[in-house]
């Protein structure tokens, strides 16, 4: 009797098992791929604006300096360029003596006939349009003549502000 319901078992499994494999199914679905490229600037390297050793300041002393702006490609800006460490304004920045706290009066400009005031208020900004590489920028400089302090190593820092 073992014998009978072991070979009962088996003609019975087997079909259940072959036909489960017979009824393999398949299911599908999607999958969602996006990407979002969002604007960004950095402001890069720059060139020292030096003005150079002068003896006497009874005539206007130039300069220019320059810095890189990265933003990405068709990405719309605008660069500010603030009052500098030693206060004044934008429309008149000083430079401080390292040691006789004596100052320089300077401006900076977005045009080489010094004409276009570079500041960070409103009517003072540059506005240009990203490429996705660096773009090198000028800054002309200008002492006006100006009665001459004592001898010492004048510096500012202008701190350069992007908008995009």
């Amino acid at each position: 009797m073992v014998c009978v319901r072991l070979q009962w078992a088996l003609v019975v499994v087997s079909p259940f098992l072959i036909l489960a494999r017979a009824e393999a199914s398949t299911a599908t679905g999607h999958l969602a791929v996006s990407m979002t490229i969002v604007s960004t600037c950095t402001v890069g390297s720059s060139a020292a604006m030096a003005f150079g050793g002068a003896g006497l300041l009874t005539t206007a002393v130039t300069a220019t300096g320059t810095f890189t702006v990265t933003c990405q490609n068709a990405t719309p800006f605008s660069l500010g360029l603030d009052q500098g460490a030693n206060g004044g304004s934008v429309t008149n920045r000083r430079m401080r003596g390292a040691a006789t706290g004596a100052l320089i009066n300077y401006s900076l400009y977005q045009d080489a006939a010094r004409s276009v005031n570079w500041g960070n208020t409103a009517g003072f900004w540059e506005s240009a349009t990203g490429t996705g590489s660096a773009q090198t920028l000028t800054v002309y400089g200008l002492t006006p003549a100006q009665a001459t302090p004592a001898p010492d190593s004048y510096v500012d820092s202008v701190t350069v502000t992007v908008n995009y």
